[in-house]
C-alpha cells in the first residue's frame, strides 16, 4: 500500500466539520472540564498537591512514543536512587525534560502569545540530553521525516508529513489558527493537535510536544485557570484508536471522527482529574491530623507539604527542601515510618541515603 500523504489544503477544517455529531459530545466535554477547573481554583497551592499528577503525564505521554520508566522509577530516580539499567535512565530523563518542557513554556506564555518561539523552546528543552539530542532539538526539519516501521524507506511508510519546503508555510497557518475566533475551544484545540501531528516539524519528539500543547493553548484562551489538564492517559489507554484516528484525518479527510475522539478524550480525562485531585484533596485533610500525631512537632505543616510535592524522596532532600534541622527531622521521619505514612523505598548504601515514598499518594494517582 502507498502511504498516506499530508492533506495538502484542508487546514484549517472549520467547513469539513460536522457539527451535528460534535455539538452532543462538545457540551459533556466542556462541563466536566469546567467542574475540574472548578476544584483547581479553588485549592490554595495546585502547583503542589497535584505535583504527581503532572509526572504522570509525563510519563504517560512518553509511554505512548515508547518508553517503559514508571511514575515511582522517575520518582526514585530525582530523590538519588538508581535506575534499573541504562536504557531506562534515557527513559527517565525524557520524562523529566517533559515536566521541565512544559514549565518552561508556561512560563514564556506569562508574557508572550503561543507561538513558533515558544514551541521550539520547549522542544530545545525535550530532546535535551536523551533521545533525539542530536535531531535539531529546537529546530523546525529541513529534511523529509515519515512514520513507519523502524528502518522502512520513504515508500515503505506509513505516513508522509508534509514535505520540508512547504513546512514554515504550514506552520505559520497553524500558528495562524491558534489565535482565531472559532465555534468551539475544544473542536479548535483538537484540530490543532490533529494539524501539527501532521505536519511532524520536527525530527523527534512530535508526538509529546503535540500533547503538550493541548493544556497550554486551552490555558492561553483562557478555557482553564491552570495548565493542569492531564489527557494523556485516555491517549495511552486508547493507543491504536489515537494513531487511526489521526491517520484518517490525512486519510480519508476525516476531522469529524477525530474531534469525537478528542471530545470523548477531554470528557473522560476532566472526569478522572476531577476524582483524582478530589482524593488527593481528601487524603492531604486527612493527613494533616495523622502528621500532627506521628510527630508532634512545629514542623508538621513544612512536613505535609513537602511529602505531598515529592511522595518519594531521600532523607537528605527532607532536611535541604523542609529546612528542618536535622535532628528534629529524623524524628519527624522517625515518626512517620512508626505510623504507616511512609515506608521504606530503598535503604540506605554507602554515600547514598535511605529513600522513602509515600506510597498512599501513589496509589491515588497512579490508580
Amino acid at each position: 500500500m502507498k502511504p498516506v500523504q499530508y492533506h495538502e489544503g484542508r487546514f484549517p477544517p472549520e467547513d469539513q466539520l460536522d457539527w451535528q455529531r460534535l455539538l452532543p459530545l462538545v457540551g459533556p466535554a466542556t462541563s466536566a472540564l469546567a467542574r475540574y477547573d472548578g476544584m483547581l481554583a479553588a485549592i490554595p497551592n495546585p502547583s503542589v498537591l497535584l505535583a504527581p499528577l503532572s509526572t504522570r503525564e509525563a510519563v504517560l505521554s512518553s509511554r505512548i512514543e515508547g518508553t517503559q520508566a514508571t511514575m515511582s522509577e522517575v520518582l526514585g530516580f530525582e530523590a538519588g536512587g538508581r535506575a534499573a539499567s541504562p536504557e531506562r535512565v534515557i527513559d527517565i530523563r525524557e520524562i523529566i525534560n517533559y515536566r521541565r518542557a512544559i514549565g518552561n513554556a508556561q512560563g514564556l506564555l506569562e508574557d508572550l502569545p503561543l507561538s513558533g518561539r515558544v514551541i521550539r523552546a520547549a522542544h530545545k528543552i525535550l530532546l535535551s540530553g536523551a533521545r533525539g539530542a542530536n535531531r535539531a532539538p529546537g529546530e523546525y526539519r529541513r529534511i523529509p521525516n515519515w512514520i513507519g516501521p523502524p528502518g522502512c524507506t520513504i515508500e515503505e511508510a506509513k505516513y508522509v508529513p508534509v514535505g520540508s519546503e512547504r513546512l514554515a508555510d504550514a506552520m505559520s497557518r497553524w500558528e495562524s489558527y491558534i489565535h482565531q475566533d472559532t465555534p468551539d475551544l475544544l473542536v479548535q484545540a483538537a484540530n490543532l493537535h490533529a494539524e501539527f501531528e501532521a505536519l511532524h516539524p520536527f525530527l523527534d519528539g512530535n508526538g509529546r510536544l503535540g500533547r503538550m500543547l493541548i493544556p497550554l493553548f486551552l490555558w492561553q484562551r483562557g478555557c482553564i485557570e491552570r495548565p493542569m489538564f492531564y489527557i494523556s492517559a485516555y491517549f495511552e489507554a486508547n493507543r491504536d484508536a489515537y494513531y487511526e484516528r489521526l491517520l484518517a484525518v490525512s486519510r480519508d479527510n476525516d476531522w469529524t471522527g477525530w474531534c469525537i475522539f478528542f471530545l470523548k478524550a477531554v470528557k473522560n480525562q476532566a472526569d478522572d482529574n476531577l476524582t483524582k485531585t478530589q482524593g488527593i484533596l481528601d487524603l492531604h485533610d486527612d493527613l494533616k491530623r495523622r502528621i500532627d500525631d506521628a510527630t508532634r512537632s512545629r514542623h508538621a505543616v513544612r512536613t505535609l507539604n513537602w511529602i505531598f510535592q515529592q511522595p518519594v524522596f531521600s532523607s537528605t532532600s527532607f532536611v535541604q527542601g523542609t529546612d528542618i534541622p536535622v535532628p528534629s527531622a529524623h524524628r519527624v521521619l522517625a515518626g512517620l515510618q512508626k505510623h504507616g505514612i511512609i515506608e521504606k523505598f530503598s535503604m540506605a548504601s554507602g554515600s547514598r541515603p535511605a529513600i522513602f515514598v509515600f506510597q498512599e499518594l501513589l496509589e491515588i494517582v497512579d490508580a
